[in-house]
């Protein structure tokens, strides 16, 4: 089974906008559930899941090692 090998030298613009969309996401919960009270709103959960995921995944997919086929 293969290990998800995250190597930091691959950090690129992918990264960055990654790292953008999981800050943009998190900050949006946290300011409009303390702006208008509504934890447990479904329209915040909707749109951060659309924000964060992305960025999870993202930075996953930016940072892990790229292995080059041999032909």
């Amino acid at each position: 089974m293969n290990m998800l090998k995250i190597n930091i030298k691959n950090f690129n613009i992918y990264t960055v906008l990654s790292l953008l969309f999981l800050i943009a996401g998190i900050t949006h919960y946290l300011y409009w559930g303390n702006r208008y009270n509504v934890w447990n709103d479904v329209g915040i959960y909707s749109l951060t899941i659309v924000m964060v995921l992305p960025g999870i995944l993202g930075l996953i997919i930016s940072l892990m090692d790229k292995k080059e086929e041999e032909n």
